[in-house]
């Protein structure tokens, strides 16, 4: 491990990194749980409660480009502690009964939005990235993530005990304060100590629109966005509404608990593997695949008969497909365009991520109050499977100097 790390700047910038997304990811990853609570509460309709999700996650895109702006010229410290500050008070409120009408659009909505965006996987992973050179960056994106999926096992059970031993409201109160004390290990997210290489880790003095401008002429940057979207709608679909889905067809309350938290222990695993994949084979050929997974998993999730077997396979299997789509499609930007604006880049692709979440949180709901069923949801989920093994295939991986050079 000692080669791994190039100085003690990006060793303690990865485990700050690692504290903070585990938190982050992990309390996002309840909110599905609470749906009926919130609707005992304050009346909240499935179409209210899949908007609010569904806005977080508009907001959580439209922040990060403008926070990895930030983090790549001023350190991604400057960002993340006033994003852990939002995503506490919002919970604090929430805690306290502030889950009505505007408030939760407010609140899950638009603070929470506005903390992830700052504070999660999402935006640390390519901070982290710019650490560490190219033959070690998908590992290390892969660390980051696997500690939101940590989070994510270990928060759903959390949610569940508090629930038991009090109430619902002081779980998000307790919840509160875990985010408030990961300002801590957040302070230690800064720039690289200095250069990994000779160009490829300076700060970029090109303006906004240059930059930009240079990425988006890129084939292979534009089905990535594109491809990135399909991520947005299902993982946001399933966490959102798997709770409730499951609940419909019958099955015990501990399963949507239990699917939650194996997708979170399981996606540990799936991104340390895709990370450790992505440094030694194509990562647009592993992306495809991926999908394709996805796909042939939803397929059986929703045509076999409801069980608790199934429930648990599908929380498993899911899980190792959940968020390893991060470590390639980071490591595929890095690869092309260097990490001098990684943080920014990479929180544009995850714009049109956040796109897709807005649609899986909302139509989930939407369907359900209006047919009385998430199936068309599903249907639609698979159908973007498939959509998005064949974008990833005509991706050109080479460095955008190397491209420029055989020209």
């Amino acid at each position: 491990m000692k080669n791994f790390f190039p100085n003690r700047t990006a060793l303690y910038a990865l485990i700050g990194a690692c504290f903070v997304v585990c938190t982050t990811m992990g309390v996002r990853q309840t909110f599905g749980l609470y749906s009926s609570e919130f609707e005992n509460t304050s009346g909240t309709t499935n179409t209210e409660f899949g908007l609010a999700i569904a806005l977080h996650a508009i907001f959580w895109g439209i922040f990060t480009p403008i926070f990895g702006r930030i983090s790549d010229k001023l350190g991604g410290n400057v960002v993340i502690i006033p994003a852990l500050i939002f995503y506490s008070i919002s919970m604090l409120l929430m805690g306290n009964n502030y889950v009505s009408g505007m408030w939760l659009q407010i609140n899950l909505g638009l603070l929470v939005g506005v903390g992830l965006a700052g504070a999660a996987g999402t935006i640390l992973t390519p901070m982290i990235s710019k650490h560490f050179p190219n033959e070690n960056r998908s590992k290390a994106a892969g660390f980051v993530t696997a500690c939101g999926g940590l989070g994510m096992f270990i928060f759903p059970i959390l949610s569940n005990i508090f629930k038991n031993f009090s109430t619902w409201q002081m779980s998000f109160i307790i919840f509160s304060i875990i985010l408030f004390l990961m300002c801590i290990p957040g302070l230690f997210v800064k720039l690289p100590e200095k250069k990994i290489s000779n160009s490829d880790n300076n700060i970029d003095e090109r303006s906004l629109k240059e930059v930009l401008k240079e990425s988006f002429a890129h084939k292979g940057f534009r089905l990535l966005v594109l491809g990135f979207f399909v991520c947005g709608f299902q993982i946001t679909l399933i966490a959102t509404h798997v709770p409730r889905y499951v609940q419909d067809k019958g099955l015990a309350d501990w399963t949507g608990t239990a699917i939650l938290a194996l997708i979170g222990f399981f996606n540990i695993i799936g991104t340390l593997i895709m990370g450790y994949l992505g440094d030694k084979y194509s990562k647009k050929i592993l992306l495809s695949g991926l999908y394709f997974l996805r796909g042939v998993t939803l397929i059986l999730f929703i045509f076999l008969p409801a069980s608790n077997l199934s429930a648990v396979l599908f929380g498993t299997s899911f899980g190792l497909l959940w968020l390893a789509t991060v470590p390639a499609t980071n490591g595929i930007v890095a690869q092309i365009f260097g990490t001098k604006n990684l943080t920014l880049l990479f929180g544009i692709v995850f714009l049109n991520h956040q796109f897709g979440s807005f649609l899986g949180a909302y139509l989930g709901g939407f369907f359900y109050d209006q047919f009385g069923s998430f199936d068309y949801a599903w249907y639609l989920a698979i159908v973007l499977s498939f959509v998005a093994t064949a974008l990833h295939l005509p991706i050109d991986e080479r460095p955008l100097t190397t491209v420029n050079k055989t020209i």
